[in-house]
């Protein structure tokens, strides 16, 4: 995508792409936001909410004006983008690999002439990673994003990639994408830990409880899903996060033997 000019007016469809604008000190130029946007919160106060990130408000997207809409190919709905598409520049990113997200923080930055914050933005989180000492001993895991239906993240998920860099074996990784699985696939699986994510749904303390009685074998911990699947600049707090839950689980693996 060329622009004619740097946009003033931004709307961004994506939570973790709403973030990473005001990393790069465009806050002044977003116009609207979607309601999952919660980093920086103060942004739901300041700025349009549009509706959330698979149902757009159409009419106060037209009345915003924007000159620029940015949105993500999972995250979005095909039918919303491609009627937008028809009035307004709209970039959407596909996101799979930590390459992709360093790639985008890129082009945004081309897009609003925030070419070198996104150029120092994206070293830092290379150098970030680059200290990241993976587990000693990889242990297998199921990461669970949704139940009723159980699913999980599999290949082809930036999850997946995240999961990999910490040096965990995902047991679906011979999946794609984000499958339903019943309790007998779990129980071929055979992981280690499961891992309840704090988004898309909100797991909390109740749900070990049942995840401990239905599958007795694994250790059961609670994530935190921006950690693992926001893939803008919440990337700078990755590695810290990820660093401490290698050093937990170290720690349980030298107890076990």
């Amino acid at each position: 995508m060329t622009l004619p000019s740097l946009p003033k007016r931004i709307i961004s469809l994506v939570p973790s792409q709403t973030e990473l604008l005001v990393d790069l000190g465009l806050e002044e130029r977003i116009v609207g936001i979607t309601k999952f946007c919660i980093h920086p919160p103060h942004l739901l106060k300041t700025k349009t909410i549009i509706g959330g990130t698979k149902n757009f408000n159409f009419s106060r997207i037209d009345q915003l004006q924007p000159d620029l809409i940015i949105g993500n190919k999972e995250e979005n709905y095909k039918e919303g983008i491609e009627a937008l598409q028809q009035r307004y520049p709209v970039w959407i990113s596909d996101i799979k690999t930590m390459e992709d997200a360093l790639a985008m923080i890129h082009k945004i930055g081309s897009l609003t002439g925030k070419e070198q914050q996104a150029s120092e933005l994206v070293k830092t989180i290379l150098t970030s990673f680059q200290d990241l000492t993976q587990l000693k001993h990889p242990p297998t895991v199921a990461y669970f994003i949704w139940q009723n239906p159980y699913m999980v993240a599999a290949s082809h998920t930036f999850i997946d990639q995240m999961l990999s860099k910490c040096g965990f074996i995902n047991v679906f990784a011979h999946l794609k994408r984000y499958p339903q699985i019943t309790k007998e696939q779990l129980t071929e699986a055979n992981p280690e830990y499961i891992f309840l994510s704090s988004e898309p749904y909100p797991f909390k303390e109740e749900h070990l409880t049942y995840f401990k009685e239905i599958y007795p074998q694994a250790i059961v911990k609670l994530v935190d899903g921006e950690m693992f699947s926001w893939y803008g600049s919440r990337l700078l707090y990755s590695p810290a996060y990820f660093k401490e839950l290698i050093r937990s689980i170290n720690a349980e693996i030298r107890q076990a033997f």
